[in-house]
């Protein structure tokens, strides 16, 4: 699997198609943006979201497994962690358009205590014969130290995510940890 995982990204280095940047940011809030393609159809890249314990990193998950995660892309849909007899709301389905649109408001990790709103939205638009892959994150909110402190440490993560979703899109398997 792991030869699998650097194969995926190593194509996604070599054609240039992965895209990532910090695209504004100031003392209230950031917008983080990761873009690539896949050559997943728009319909399997919409059903590969809902496929979240498959490709997200379990570094970043309470548990520390991405088994209990679950997503459901439908409105109202829950972005949901099972941990122990607990558990944790990352984000809820507020936009749900198969297959190019699917957006959560997630507060996710240590901004669910940072008075903040978010909006993370992923955009599937066909590309050739597969997909172009957008990956949004807009933050907003107050934090005495201000929230653009922020940016950076979340970039990498959902960055991390973003490769990990590639990975799950090129090969279909679940992306081991590393």
């Amino acid at each position: 699997m792991r030869t699998i995982l650097a194969a995926a990204l190593a194509a996604g280095l070599m054609t240039g198609a992965a895209q990532a940047e910090v695209v504004a940011q100031s003392d209230t809030g950031f917008q983080i943006r990761h873009s690539f393609t896949s050559p997943a159809a728009p319909a399997a890249v919409y059903a590969g979201l809902g496929a979240v314990a498959a490709w997200w990193d379990p570094a970043h998950t309470y548990s520390g497994k991405s088994e209990n995660l679950s997503l459901s892309p439908q409105a109202g849909g829950c972005f949901c962690e099972k941990v122990g007899t607990g558990g944790v709301r990352h984000g809820v389905v507020v936009l749900a358009l198969p297959p190019s649109t699917l957006r959560l408001e997630a507060p996710l990790g240590p901004l669910q205590g940072e008075g903040v709103a978010t909006a993370l939205t992923f955009s599937v638009k066909a590309e050739g014969a597969g997909s172009r892959v957008t990956l949004d994150y807009k933050v907003g909110g107050y934090n005495p130290a201000g929230v653009k402190q922020w940016a950076s440490p979340v970039d990498q993560v959902l960055g991390v995510q973003a490769g990990r979703l590639e990975a799950y899109l090129a090969s279909g398997a679940a992306v081991e940890a590393r």
